[in-house]
Parts: structure tokens; sequence; C-alpha cells
């Protein structure tokens, strides 16, 4: 028999009604909206916030909306947050401006920790700091499903009636849960990001700058404060060709008709895990799959945080509904909903990486959005129309 863990240095209850293990976009808005409607949420996170992640830090009308819905509408201007107005396309050496009718540049940092803040001012409560992992379901009258917690050399064990897994590409929190596996697309791209200064030049506020090359893209935006964001997606072989992250946005760079930046070497660059993945199931016993843990596609223009968002959106009734009680018909649902709200909205950013990897389709996407930019502008926002779950369970 295991032995009985010690408890965490701060004393929190054993029993819940919801545990979220992942405290970025989906696991925080997730853990707010149920915070909202009375349930007894506990929100793990192995970082400590505020911190830095790799990302585009734009967000897409459909991560708009979803906060909307959420009763947070307000929650992207208060922070700092500012209008995106034009994409700057760069395309096998021709730069193209597109007008953008919506979107919002915001650095995950500031995001997350708002977010963050937001569910445990509805009543969630928060330990950050802490790892969880995925243990089995407890059997009794009201059959609950555990999670471990540590944090440092302390251990505890809690039970909840539905875990929520949000942990991001990796989720090493499932690392108990062997009928979960999570296959890695053929040649997934890994990401890679940075900061720069506020004083680096020749990026406007409210611009979107976006780099199309062979070996992956770059994209940058001015956040709040001024700094420019840098997210990238960049294939293994050019990584290392190139010599790392820094070497390899200069070739992208200058690939798609953009000027050099600043020296990069002397960057913060962070590396992602692989980037394309899908991971199944996305439910069991008493589990729900939400945000990256879901599976997730290289993004281009925020979709991302869109698909984050929303699944948090589309998991809410079901969770409601398993509080009362669970049977398989939930984990069915949440399957199907998952795939009508995400990944059929991932299908286009999916066939657009492939695609980018032909022969000649950089030259036919160059033809298109120089001759034709008010039409690019238009698929544009089409794509990025805002689509929402009904959450009123």
């Amino acid at each position: 028999m295991p032995p009985t863990p010690n408890p965490l240095p701060l004393q929190i209850p054993t029993s819940w009604d919801v545990v979220v293990v992942g405290a970025g976009p989906a696991g925080a808005l997730a853990a707010h909206g149920l915070a909202r409607r009375g349930v007894r949420v506990l929100l793990v996170e192995q970082r400590l916030f505020p911190r830095w992640k790799v990302c585009g830090a734009c967000l897409s009308p459909q991560a708009l909306a979803a906060l909307e819905a959420a009763g947070l509408a307000e929650l992207v201007a208060a922070q700092g947050g500012h209008a995106l107005r034009r994409l700057q396309l760069g395309v096998s050496g021709l730069v193209s401006p597109i007008a953008l009718g919506s979107g919002q540049a915001l650095s995950r940092a500031r995001l997350d920790q708002a977010l963050l803040e937001a569910a445990e001012a509805a009543g969630a409560r928060v330990l950050t700091g802490t790892r969880a992992l995925l243990g089995p379901a407890v059997a009794g009258v009201a059959p609950l499903r555990e999670v471990v917690l540590q944090h440092g050399n302390a251990r505890l064990r809690v039970d909840a009636k539905v875990v929520l897994i949000a942990a991001g590409l990796t989720h090493r929190c499932l690392e108990g849960a062997p009928e979960i596996s999570t296959n890695i697309e053929p040649h997934s791209r890994v990401g890679a990001g940075c900061v720069l200064p506020a004083d680096a030049a020749g990026l406007p506020l409210g611009v979107l700058q976006m780099a199309v090359g062979r070996g992956g893209y770059v994209g940058l935006v001015r956040v709040e404060g001024g700094e420019i964001n840098l997210a990238c997606a960049f294939d293994r072989v050019l990584l290392r060709s190139s010599g790392g992250a820094a070497g390899a946005c200069q070739t992208i760079l200058a690939e798609a008709g953009f000027g050099p930046l600043p020296p990069l070497d002397d960057a913060a660059w962070q590396l992602t895990a692989a980037l394309s993945r899908r991971t199944r199931p996305l439910s069991g016993h008493r589990l729900l799959l939400l945000g990256d843990a879901a599976g997730y596609v290289e993004p281009f223009t925020g979709e991302g945080m869109g698909w984050a968002l929303t699944s948090s959106l589309a998991a809410l009734p079901l969770v409601l509904r398993g509080l009362e009680h669970w049977d398989g018909a939930i984990e069915t649902e949440w399957r199907r909903l998952h795939h009508r709200w995400v990944t059929r909205r991932q299908t286009f950013c999916r066939a657009l990486a492939l695609v980018l990897r032909q022969p000649g389709a950089s030259w036919a996407l160059h033809r298109v959005v120089g001759t034709l930019p008010s039409l690019t502008s238009s698929m544009i926002e089409l794509l990025r129309r805002p689509a929402l779950p009904c959450t009123t369970n």
C-alpha cells in the first residue's frame, strides 16, 4: 500500500466538485465559468504566474467573442490590449498590406494573469507552483476522480466529481492515464518565441506582421508597453541549418521580403514541443480534455487562443450535467462537441500548413495576395468570423 502523502504547505479541502489542471486561457476560463455558477472549483497550475509563454499574443474575433460570452468583455482593454487593424503578409519577397476588421493584441503574461485573477475573484481556489497528476477513479456511493498534488516534497490527494485537463501541449499530468495518448503529426513544426524591447524599430502599433517562408513562418506584433512579441513555427531542418531560432527567424524574414530585425542572438528565446498533434480520446471517466491538451494545429493569426477559449465554453454544460450524474454519454458528447467547435475550425490551418510545404504553393499565394488584397482580406475575415456554443445550461 503506498504511503499516505503529506499535506501541502497550504492547507486545502481534499474534496471538490471540479479540479481544473492548467491555468492557461482554457483552464482559467473554465474555472471562472464554473465558479460563477456556484461550483466548488480548484484550479491547479504547475508554473508560477505571471509568466511569459511562446504565443502570437493575438486575440482573434473568436477569442474576443468567447471572452464576451463569459462576461469578460472588458478584460483585454483593461490590461492594455489594443486593436489590430492591418496584417502585413510577406510571401516570396512580396509584402502586402491586408485590412483586418477586428482583433486585439495582448501579451500572454498579462492575459493569463488576468484570467487567473478573474477565476479567483469568481470563487475558484487557485494553486500555482503545484504539479498535478491524474489518479484513478475512486469507488464509492458517489464515484469520484482522484488527483495527486505535489508542491515541493509535499504531496496531497484530492478528489473531484469532474476533472478538466487543460495543461497544454505535453500535459504530463496524464502520465498515470495510459489510455490517453498523443500522436505528433509527421513534419510537425516547433514553436519558438522571444520579446524585443520597445525601442526596436520597424513595426507600427496595431499591425500584425507575418512572414511566410519555406521552412516556417514568423509573426510579430507590438503588445502593451510597446514591446514586440515574436512568435514562430520552424521546421527542425531549418533550425539546425540556421544555427538556432535567431538565424531561422532572419532567414524567413529575408525570404518573405522583410528587412532584418535587430540582433536576435541576445534575445531570451524559448522553444516549444512539436506543435501539430492529436490526442485521443478526449474524455474518460469523469474527465474532459480542453484547449491545447486536446490537440493542436499550427495557427496563423491568433486562432489558437480562439480554439482554447471556445473549448472551455463548450464544456461547461457537460461539466454541470456531470456533477449531477456522470455517464458514458457525456464522454461521447464531448468528443462530438469538440469536433464541432474546435477540430473543424482547425481544418483551415491544418490544410494551409500542408499546402505551404508544397512546391509552387508559396508562389501561388504570392500572386493571390499581391493582385487581390481586398479578396484576401475578405477571406481572412470570413475564416475569423466568430461562432460560439450555447452555455446556458
